[in-house]
């Protein structure tokens, strides 16, 4: 049995564990990342899916990608280009479609075909959306405070609470009510037409099984307006090779400051002496010794696989066993042979303009609504939300001359299916289900496709360790973000084992390709270590 040693380890090569491993060693540390996986990136991978055709795999668009992780890491000098898109989203609706671009006056005017009430207020609804989203992104860009802490956690708060206080009253009425109302209720407060309630309310429910009038669901929209590409608010961009070259870029990075990265390396336990992290057995048997380990791993694969449970606090123990994960997402992929046409949407420069953007199949909270009680009772949705990418637009080197790839997020389809069914045996035919409900509009769709790549939630979970193929690591809900995650008193990253810091997305801000868990966990790790308080 072979024993080695370093400084910190880092279990896991997605985002933010490459995020972390990159500060860390920037700071002098000698770090390894130890992936279970052939391949580094995580949930941000692209690979070859049918023989010349790549796309990203699980994650697909960059827009919560924190700039001052660009920027530290020098992702652009390693390889990374963002293509920023020319904004907004294409809806399909039953004989139309609702082209929503970022400018004001075009949007008032995609509106007004549906609602002149709607086109007339949308400008204020935007400008709650863009400052509210300025303010959560530097909350989301700090560690919480935890509950109950000492005089530091005091400050933290007071910080984060100066940054509301510089909002208007207003606007802080506003914050309260994104935080607590439903996404439905919200968007029936401020519109009358279903295409903008139906557009807007897809962004509460992506990655989140709720009813869109579930309590709380208005804050998942919000999460996913806070991003900015290059200092625009709510821009969106691909990355160019797909969402690997994020990760990439970020190996290249961490690569050049020392970093060891090691694929097939999985973690079978974290060693944990006297209370204390002392390094990790790979499932080779091999050991890896070090004082430091940070985890970029679902909270419940950390207190439950690599560490035993009883090592922490009850409390604890009981709030990670009862973790909520479930994001009933299901991902495909398809190689296309023709650019797919959709009826209502003409093939001239204006068309073809809104199709680099997100085209949604999500025409109203009620297709939401019954969505989710379709899947809820029968596993999956009789009618999916599909949304589509079609990167090839912009990004011509994921596929051949003359043909396209299509990245297909959909939902509601449950993890865990009715009567015993495993998705094993169905993930062929719900994804033909998902190919009819987007030929529905597409009449060329079908025979267009060529090749595909699937992913159900069960495949999530296996490929990723995403418990219950939760692509947030764990529920985005009132009770599981902020200074509640992963759980009170150790919202900070460091976890009840001292030594060990868990650096994904089960803690804050949550989910999404942003690397700011990654960059705060090691912001922490590093503390410590000034403080002497880990070797």
């Amino acid at each position: 049995m072979s024993v080695e040693s370093t400084d910190a380890i880092v279990i896991g090569a997605g985002h933010n564990g490459l995020t972390c491993a990159g500060y860390l060693a920037r700071a002098g540390l000698k770090v390894t990342v130890l992936e279970r996986r052939d391949v580094i990136g995580g949930a941000a991978l692209t690979e070859e899916f049918h023989p010349g055709f790549r796309n990203s795999v699980f994650s697909y668009l960059v827009s919560l990608l924190d700039r001052a992780v660009i920027q530290d890491l020098d992702l652009y000098n390693h390889g990374l280009t963002l293509l920023e898109r020319p904004g907004g989203s294409l809806s399909i609706l039953d004989g139309d479609h609702m082209y929503l671009p970022r400018d004001l006056n075009g949007a008032q005017q995609a509106l007004s075909r549906f609602s002149k009430a709607d086109a007339e207020t949308y400008g204020a609804f935007e400008d709650v959306l863009e400052s509210l989203g300025d303010a959560i992104r530097a909350i989301a860009s700090e560690v919480p405070p935890n509950l109950g802490g000492g005089l530091g956690d005091l400050w933290k708060l007071l910080g984060q609470a100066n940054v509301l206080r510089k909002l208007s009253a207003e606007r802080q009425a506003d914050l309260a009510e994104l935080m607590t109302m439903s996404v439905g209720d919200y968007l029936d407060r401020w519109f009358e037409s279903d295409p903008i309630k139906g557009l807007y309310g897809f962004e509460g429910v992506i990655g989140n099984f709720v009813d869109p009038y579930a309590q709380g669901s208005a804050y998942v929209l919000l999460h996913h307006v806070f991003g900015q590409v290059d200092g625009r608010t709510g821009a969106w961009a691909y990355a160019k090779g797909g969402m690997g070259a994020i990760t990439q870029a970020m190996a290249n990075s961490c690569r050049a400051k020392g970093v060891d990265i090691r694929t097939d390396a999985g973690v079978k336990e974290v060693i944990v002496e006297n209370g204390k992290a002392a390094g990790v057995v790979l499932e080779d048997g091999s050991v890896l010794k070090a004082r430091v380990v940070s985890a970029n791993v679902h909270p419940q694969i950390l207190f439950g696989q690599l560490i035993d449970p009883a090592l922490a606090p009850d409390r604890f123990a009981k709030r990670i066993d009862g973790w909520r994960s479930e994001s009933a997402t299901f991902r495909m992929n398809v190689a296309l042979s023709e650019l797919p046409r959709f009826d209502s949407v003409d093939h001239d420069e204006a068309g073809l303009t809104a199709m680099k953007n997100t085209i949604d199949i999500c025409p109203s909270l009620d297709y939401i609504r019954d969505a989710y009680d379709d899947a809820k009772r029968d596993g999956w949705a009789k009618a999916p939300i599909v949304s589509m990418c079609i990167p090839t637009l912009m990004d011509d080197s994921l596929a051949p001359e003359g043909c396209h790839v299509m990245s297909l997020f959909c939902q509601h389809f449950r993890r865990n299916l009715p009567d015993g069914k495993s998705w094993d045996d169905v993930r062929e035919d719900v994804a033909d289900h998902i190919i009819d409900t987007v030929a529905r509009y597409s009449p060329n769709f079908r025979q267009a496709i060529v090749g595909r790549q699937i992913n159900s939630p069960l495949d999530i979970e296996r490929k990723l360790n995403m418990v219950g193929g939760d692509i947030f690591h764990g529920a985005l809900h009132l009770d599981q973000i902020f200074s509640l995650r992963p759980a009170p008193g150790h919202a900070d990253h460091r976890m009840p084992v001292h030594g060990v810091y868990l650096c994904g997305s089960g803690a804050h801000p949550g989910g999404g390709v942003s690397g700011i868990p990654g960059r705060n966990a090691a912001r922490e790790i590093l503390k410590d270590v000034k403080r002497r308080r880990v070797a």
